[in-house]
């Protein structure tokens, strides 16, 4: 039960998974017609995650799963989903996910989403894919590192297609400016800076004081919550329903107070991977392709505030280090790449609404500040030896550089020496290769990496060189990224302890943080 997957089983997977971007096609032959869909997470976030895949013409959908069968109501209300014209009294729907697993063949399931709490990313993803169903996951992929290795090998055991919910990587903004980047147009880069304004929901140290003040007590399950497999592979805990009037509870956005249910499971360290987990599969996309990162060594949570046993702080700084390493893609392919120290922010500001209350010091981009005042809300500060990219927002939408002669900051379209960058990673909205392109029209920033994962099982568009499949987050790029994000969430769990990581071994040099490697496991749901 217990797997953890070496980085040599990493690199010599590499194969298998040219073959399954070479192919892009259904562990048992491509599909005949639509592809044959189940949405595991059906409201929220997993009702954006499937909603655009079947609107495509490209999917069926042929299962609904969702602990909480209230969503059935919120689904049928939705002027989009009327339109659709589908019946959802004849669409089965299963509350637990095993039964829907238990169901898969019967059902004729092809492709999943899954867009659970992260804490059930891995046990259905993981039981998907041994059954040769592709899987199209929420960030973060996975959380814990075991479960990564886990996931890494079955993806590549079964020959699936695999995409991350990082949906900016399918950004022309963010593919241009990787290209930019792996241009080697900075020089050498050893310093990178990546900040966010979540987290949004409860955490922090009023959560945990909460929730152990009620020991064994529980409040009423709602109506149709299935508390037991909403809690899946977690430690079995009573149900806690609503903080009550006046409780010390941080919760910036005022999300309803719920204490676990829904969304604000994420806080919780059995449930979530809080804000790391949650918004640096987006924000540090663009320095991990763009800088080519891959083995992290150590990380060190070197500032914290409301650290505790149960939830995630409420605000912290985590320094990450990757090794040095030679670039694979772009002009400087072949050249040795030095080592880099990435600096991790979280935490929301409450005395300002919206804004940081982490960030890098002004200072470290005067150019900017110098035009516009104050550090981007969101971001990540890549520093070079001839300039800095400046990325000003969570997706990679708004990137911008300034080289050592500028005198500001320049959209990376419209900069003179980007603009001589020569193009090499195909843009989503009009990408081609031998195999031919999508034929579905994109709306909306996000549509396009979700019908990306349709044609990669259909074998349509280009295979990428970074990834050598069909899908830009697939498991050669999300693996090695999560693992970087996720020895820094353990960093967090530890502050104050620099914590060497053995990428190889699978095992960090503290005993410690060795023991939130592998994830509780419940009777009953193991996988």
């Amino acid at each position: 039960m217990q797997f953890n997957a070496t980085r040599r089983e990493f690199l010599t997977g590499m194969a298998g998974a040219a073959a399954v971007g070479a192919t892009g096609g259904f562990a048992f032959g491509a599909p005949k017609g639509k592809i044959r869909l189940a949405a595991v997470g059906a409201w929220g976030k997993g009702f954006s995650d499937w909603m655009p895949m079947v609107q495509s013409g490209k999917a069926e959908l042929v299962a609904l799963c969702d602990a909480d069968k209230s969503v059935l109501k919120k689904i049928a209300k939705d002027k989009g989903f009327r339109k659709l014209g589908i019946n959802l009294g004849k669409i089965p729907f299963y509350s637990d996910y095993r039964k829907l697993l238990d169901d898969v063949r019967k059902l004729g399931v092809q492709a999943m989403t899954i867009s659970t709490p992260d804490h059930v990313h891995a046990p259905v993803a993981v039981q998907a894919m041994k059954q040769g169903v592709h899987v199209y996951v929420q960030k973060p992929l996975v959380r814990t590192l075991w479960e990564l290795g886990y996931f890494n090998k079955t993806a590549r055991d079964n020959k699936v297609v695999v995409q991350m919910g990082n949906q900016g990587s399918s950004l022309d903004s963010m593919r241009r400016c990787t290209e930019v980047l792996q241009s080697g147009i900075l020089g050498d880069v050893t310093e990178v800076h990546v900040w966010t304004n979540r987290a949004v929901w409860p955490q922090g140290t009023g959560v945990a004081e909460y929730v152990k003040s009620r020991g064994a007590d529980g409040d009423h399950v709602r109506a149709g919550l299935d508390w037991n497999a909403w809690l899946a592979t977690a430690k079995d805990r009573p149900f806690l329903d609503m903080y009550p009037e006046g409780a010390k509870v941080y919760d910036p956005w005022k999300l309803g107070k719920n204490v676990y249910h829904p969304f604000t499971w994420r806080g919780f360290l059995d449930f979530g991977a809080g804000a790391f987990g949650d918004m640096a599969c987006h924000t540090m996309n663009l320095p991990f392709r763009g800088l080519e990162l891959a083995n992290v060594t150590s990380a060190e949570c070197i500032s914290i505030a409301q650290q505790n046993d149960v939830a995630y702080p409420a605000r912290s700084v985590v320094k990450l280090s990757y090794a040095a390493r030679t670039a694979k893609f772009g002009p400087q392919k072949g050249k040795a790449l030095p080592a880099v120290t990435l600096f991790w922010y979280d935490g929301y500001d409450e005395s300002k609404p919206g804004k940081s209350a982490s960030k890098p010091d002004k200072n470290l981009m005067p150019k900017w500040i110098a035009e516009h005042g104050e550090v981007p809300n969101t971001g990540c500060l890549i520093i070079g030896t001839k300039g800095q990219v400046l990325m000003q927002d969570d997706y990679g939408a708004k990137c911008a550089i300034a080289l050592d002669a500028d005198k500001k900051f320049v959209d990376v379209f419209k900069h003179e020496a980007a603009k001589a960058v020569a193009r090499s990673i195909p843009f989503r909205a009009g990408s081609s290769a031998g195999s031919g392109k999508s034929t579905v029209a994109m709306k909306g920033f996000a549509n396009g990496h979700y019908i990306e994962f349709l044609d990669a099982i259909e074998g349509v568009g280009p295979v990428y060189e970074q990834t050598h499949s069909r899908c830009f987050s697939d498991i050669e790029y999300c693996i090695p990224q999560m693992e970087g994000i996720l020895v820094g969430c353990v960093a967090q769990r530890l502050p104050g302890t620099k914590l060497a990581w053995d990428t190889r071994a699978q095992r960090f040099d503290n005993a410690a943080a060795n023991g939130f490697i592998i994830p509780y496991l419940r009777e009953g749901f193991r996988f």
